[in-house]
């Protein structure tokens, strides 16, 4: 394991996101980085494509919602 030097910006931006995700700092940040660096190996996927092939091989099972 290694040491990332991020800008205060950032880490602040971090910090704020992972408190909405509930996820600490560590895996917000790693969350950000795998998913940047999908984007980057699969430009023609949105974001939704990616974290939803991500969690078909995880093995989740997601049911569609449905309209009340």
């Amino acid at each position: 394991m290694g040491i990332v030097n991020i800008d205060d910006e950032l880490h602040d931006q971090l910090r704020k996101a992972s408190v909405v995700s509930v996820r600490s700092i560590n895996a917000q940040a790693a969350f950000w980085l795998k998913i940047g660096m999908l984007a980057e190996m699969n430009p023609t996927m949105s974001f939704n494509e990616i974290v939803a092939r991500e969690l078909r091989a995880a093995g989740v099972v997601t049911q569609p919602i449905r309209a009340a």
